[in-house]
């Protein structure tokens, strides 16, 4: 493995006895450690890390790593995990090479040639400890602003604060790292020497990013595909279904919340009065542009509180399809899945419609920090009072 080029999607064994020596990663770059979310080779504290190792598991409900292969935009949260200590006081200092790494992207290419190569790994699906190479990272990216890039949030554990941060990078267009670049930064050489790769010196001379962009095929999500699989995962949606049951027609406010947690952009959104068939819909507009001169894309919204058995079909997303007429685009929310006919006609038609199922608003509330069926029933009791 030390020999090796690290190749973009590429799996990389680990062992399956039982302990921290079936780890690969030691053996993929020498020096970085076999523990942790962050290693490196180097000190943060002293400023001479070499290079550094980003590893998620993929597992952290609390912490939701999330690898947009669209936009190539990775986010990662910090090692201040628990209450107890300060920002910047963990043991490994996960948090001040992050804090410095994102200092010195935006200053001058001087500056930035001191930021060292992050390579991003996640656990594989595999059995053991086998690792996927994901991709080479810059800090920060082409449309985030500084706050997006870099954030101290806080979290609350048995009722006691703290803040960790929230990191976002950017996977960079190289699909093979040569293993002469990464002896030679282990070398303490040039990061711009030694077989750089020419995004990162792009990113390093002028910061302008080149991401690493995936368009998905179509796909056709079954309904495991929709739904979470994880017990906390079923139990944050249950509690969604639980608190609306009854009344599943208010759902629709909640459903225009997702959305918004979804596409920050939205307008205003207005939930329309009950139809003849029962249905709620939400009207509403998308911004684009600059603050000053912005534009408004219409969309109209309909939302299904349906429990995990019962899907939604053609009926319903049909009757979202005819009030399409005078808006640009649809979006349907449901808190089950959608059968594989309603998936199939609306790619061979090419109806503009945005589908969110279930596991898609587990992972966005996940995202936005409520990671526990206690925190969904707060957010609930809170953003929608019963009447």
């Amino acid at each position: 493995m030390t020999t090796t080029d690290l190749v973009v999607d590429a799996v990389y064994a680990g062992g399956s006895s039982g302990h921290t020596g079936d780890d690969p990663m030691s053996k993929i770059i020498k020096g970085i450690g076999n523990q942790g979310g962050f290693r490196y080779a180097g000190s943060p504290a002293l400023g001479t890390v070499k290079l550094a190792v980003l590893y998620t598991s993929g597992g952290e409900v609390d912490w939701p790593d999330y690898l947009d292969v669209e936009t190539g935009t990775f986010t990662y949260y910090g090692d201040n995990r628990r209450p107890g200590q300060s920002l910047h006081e963990t043991p490994r200092s996960g948090n001040i090479l992050l804090r410095d790494a994102f200092a010195a992207s935006h200053g001058t290419p001087a500056d930035r040639s001191k930021v060292p190569p992050f390579f991003l790994f996640e656990k594989a699906a595999a059995r053991g400890r086998s690792v996927l190479f994901r991709g080479l990272l810059a800090p920060g990216g082409p449309n985030l602003t500084s706050d997006d890039e870099l954030a101290a949030i806080w979290r609350a554990t048995d009722g006691r604060r703290f803040q960790n941060y929230r990191a976002r990078f950017t996977v960079l267009e190289v699909d093979r790292v040569p293993r002469a670049w990464i002896q030679h930064l282990l070398n303490g050489g040039d990061p711009l020497d030694g077989e750089c790769p020419d995004a990162w010196r792009t990113w390093t001379e002028s910061r302008v990013y080149r991401p690493l962009l995936a368009p998905s095929t179509t796909v056709v999500r079954s309904k495991a595909d929709q739904l979470p699989g994880d017990a906390v995962g079923k139990a944050m949606l249950q509690e969604i279904r639980d608190y609306f049951r009854g009344r599943e027609h208010d759902f629709e406010l909640c459903a225009v919340a997702i959305w918004r947690l979804m596409a920050p952009s939205t307008g205003a959104v207005d939930v329309t009065r009950p139809s003849r068939d029962g249905g709620r819909d939400a009207v509403g507009t998308y911004l684009l542009g600059p603050a000053a001169n912005r534009i408004a894309v219409d969309f109209a919204l309909e939302a299904k509180c349906y429990g995990p058995d019962n899907s939604v079909g053609v009926r319903e997303v049909s009757r979202l399809i005819s009030r399409l007429r005078h808006r640009n685009f649809g979006v349907l929310v449901t808190t089950s899945f959608l059968n594989k006919q309603v998936q199939d006609e609306i790619q061979e038609d090419g109806h503009p419609i945005a589908l969110v199922c279930g596991r898609d608003i587990v992972e966005v509330l996940r995202q936005h920090g409520r990671t526990t069926a206690d925190s969904v029933r707060q957010w609930l009791t809170q953003s929608f009072p019963q009447p």
